[in-house]
């Protein structure tokens, strides 16, 4: 890896709004995973109506923290209590910046006296890892990096294989699968369960409002446990998901899986910068796309409390944030929300393809994001009222949907206008094609989760926290 450090970058680019929205990225993409293996169709589908079978073996990073210091280490950089996480349990953790702003998330597991596992995409790893080098913590790091984005070829391998079998059937199929009754394991709680021949650790939770559980072990044994849930899931209808149907289930359970990280300001964190490679996610190898811009990077962070993880916020033990927490008025925050798209103004953007005049910006399908952060403007009586944040179609819900986060004062119900699309004809990115236009489209908004089934089966949670 590069020597030269995000700070070395931004000193040279200027403005690291500028850096994020021109960097030469393709696509964020799930690597090593086929686009579809039937269709995204179908596979949406299954996670309603059968069940399914989601690989996350190789698009995130995993870090092992260990040693005496684990816990202070983890209790000193996030929003959540640790009061009463014993192993064996599970969940989301957030750390923020000296300002409170968020720079990543993902799931934490207490595996052992003094052992956890982080499960997430690399900035909140990232900054664990330097505070844990810095910090004079007594830890042992070890990090197990996703697998490139593009392998030519070249093979990839990983310490864990992690798979999770959801959906309406899931529970049959884990009872085959486990040759008896269901685990008994509490929501976000783990246990060993005997399943292809052998013992592996099991995550109870669910994704899309569904039941189901998450299994995982060493990499080796990839082949023989997928295998086994396949072969014993086809009388449930069960299905593979590929990457271009996999992030979908995000907008309708409602989790924004992309905020931009908050390390890119604060004399706090002058020293974060100078540790970060250049190459990594939060420099040359991240992007920010939408319509929304601004010449200050700060304008691009959200709070925990816009992003649906305010009940997480816990005073009961110092934290770096905390301060900036606290003084944050909560009732001014932005509100998270699902925005239903209007199906006219989404079918224009396809029909502009089939003139001569410059298109819409592209609309995919089913996801619709080209940047691994996404801002697009959210206006109200033609006033910015929000951000449009994570955007996509669901075959299940028959919509196109974005998570979104919007001023509190508009309530469900409610028309707005998504503004799809960069301005001047789009950026340099790899992913935004030139030239395009820029289109409002009309949006409703709507609950989140905005799947009926997310919202009432969910264990009162981050996912249902934000729901109106």
């Amino acid at each position: 890896m590069s020597k030269e450090s995000l700070n070395d970058l931004l000193r040279s680019a200027g403005n690291p709004v500028e850096l994020l929205r021109n960097n030469q990225v393709g696509r964020y993409v799930y690597p090593t995973k086929p686009p579809e293996f039937s269709n995204w169709i179908d596979e949406q589908r299954a996670w309603t109506e059968d069940c399914i079978l989601y690989d996350q073996t190789w698009h995130m990073d995993n870090m092992f923290i260990e040693g005496p210091d684990a816990e202070r280490l983890l209790r000193d950089l996030g929003i959540n209590t640790f009061n009463n996480f014993a192993v064996g349990k599970a969940k989301q953790y957030v750390p923020v910046s000296h300002d409170g702003f968020v720079i990543g998330d993902g799931i934490l597991f207490h595996l052992e006296d003094e052992v956890y596992e982080f499960v997430g995409r690399s900035p909140a790893p990232n900054w664990l890892h330097y505070n844990a080098e810095s910090g004079g913590y007594d830890v042992q790091i070890t990090r197990d990096p996703r697998a490139p984005s593009i392998t030519l070829g070249k093979p990839v391998t990983r310490e864990q294989y992690r798979f999770q079998i959801q959906g309406p059937k899931a529970e049959q199929l884990i009872r085959k699968l486990t040759g008896g009754d269901l685990p008994d394991i509490k929501f976000f709680n783990f246990d060993t369960v005997k399943m292809a021949g052998r013992r592996l650790p099991a995550l109870r939770h669910g994704m899309a409002g569904q039941p189901g559980l998450e299994v995982w072990g060493p990499y080796e044994e990839y082949d023989e446990v997928r295998d086994a849930i396949l072969e014993a899931g086809e009388e449930f209808g069960i299905r593979p998901v590929g990457a271009r149907a996999y992030s979908t289930n995000t907008i309708e359970s409602g989790w924004i899986p992309s905020p931009l990280p908050a390390v890119y300001t604060g004399g706090k964190m002058e020293g974060y910068r100078d540790w970060l490679p250049a190459n990594s996610l939060e420099g040359r190898g991240g992007t920010i796309a939408g319509s929304y811009v601004s010449d200050d990077i700060e304008d691009y962070y959200l709070t925990p409390y816009e992003m649906g993880y305010g009940h997480m916020v816990k005073f009961d033990h110092d934290f770096v944030g905390r301060d900036a927490l606290e003084s944050m008025d909560k009732e001014s925050q932005r509100r998270k929300v699902t925005l239903a798209w209007n199906a006219e103004d989404v079918l224009k953007t396809w029909a502009s393809l089939f003139s001569d005049e410059v298109p819409y910006k592209y609309l995919d399908l089913p996801q619709s994001v080209y940047g691994s952060a996404s801002y697009d403007r959210v206006l109200h009586d033609g006033n910015d009222a929000g951000l449009s944040l994570f955007t996509g179609y669901t075959f299940n819900e028959r919509t196109f949907l974005s998570l979104a986060v919007i001023d509190p004062s508009i309530d469900v119900g409610t028309e707005v206008k998504v503004v799809w699309g960069e301005p001047d004809g789009g950026t340099r990115k790899l992913s935004a094609e030139r030239p395009h236009r820029q289109i409002e489209i009309r949006a409703t908004v709507s609950p989140v989760p905005y799947s009926r089934e997310a919202r009432e089966h969910y264990a009162e949670g981050w996912r249902t926290a934000g729901r109106a």
